[in-house]
């Protein structure tokens, strides 16, 4: 449960965003138990792969910028800039205003982070090309994408001086559980060291995030998922994972 100066800080934060996104980690262990108690399909399920883009020592990250492109299957592809964490009352009006620019809160059991994301449609086959080397970065992003990360991360460092980490390999479910009725999404991360990361999410307006909170930890009590295990970030896992395979001693040991 979120508590104390950090129950304080939401309460204010939420009539300032446009949405809430309730997250859950499940540990390795109890993902295939989870699967099963909620009948996730793994046919029904979408393929993506996600590229982030960084230095090996995480210069954006650590000044809150995310950079990242996906390509999805059957649909086409995307490139994001995120700034985490924001204070939405302190966001530049145009960027406020722009209807690509969106601003989420993403709670998990203990906590939550406000960010504000950019997103720009872009062509899955673009997104390859640039992950390859063919292509520069900047190609994949906007004008205002650009400046946005620009803003933030630190002085001197070129966009189309990031290094490609990744892809990681997601399978995406969207599914109606029975007896609520809301839907949920399930995200299973698959890292190229064979572990996983199963995500179970639910989005929803500001005004009703605590009711769906209750609505959804009563519906997953109710078929055995614990939801007081520690949570485990999919970005920052992935960010971590790659950064590790450019250090000096990996890339001698290649």
């Amino acid at each position: 449960m979120i508590a104390g100066a950090a129950l304080v800080d939401l309460v204010r934060m939420l009539p300032e965003t446009d949405s809430v996104e309730l997250k859950l980690t499940i540990p390795e262990s109890e993902q295939l138990s989870v699967v099963r108690a909620l009948r996730l399909d793994p046919l029904d399920a979408q393929i993506r792969q996600v590229f982030f883009f960084d230095t090996p020592d995480l210069a954006l990250d650590s000044h809150g910028v995310v950079v990242r492109a996906r390509r999805i299957q059957r649909k086409g592809g995307d490139s994001v800039v995120k700034l985490r964490p924001v204070e939405p009352a302190e966001l530049p009006t145009a960027l406020r205003a722009s209807q690509r620019f969106t601003v989420e809160i993403d709670a998990v059991p203990g906590g939550f982070v406000c960010s504000g994301t950019l997103k720009r449609a872009v062509d899955s086959a673009d997104v390859w090309r640039v992950a390859a080397g063919e292509r520069p970065l900047t190609s994949l992003l906007s004008k205002p994408q650009r400046a946005l990360a620009a803003e933030r991360a630190p002085d001197g460092l070129a966009l189309d001086d990031l290094r490609v980490l990744g892809p990681v390999l997601v399978l995406k479910l969207r599914f109606e559980p029975e007896g609520l009725d809301r839907r949920m999404v399930a995200e299973l991360w698959l890292y190229p060291d064979s572990s996983r990361v199963l995500e179970l999410s639910a989005k929803c307006e500001p005004g009703e995030a605590f009711q769906v909170a209750a609505e959804l930890r009563a519906h997953l009590a109710a078929r055995g998922v614990d939801i007081s295990g520690d949570q485990e970030t999919k970005t920052k896992k992935a960010l971590q994972f790659f950064a590790a395979e450019l250090t000096p001693e990996n890339a001698r040991e290649g």
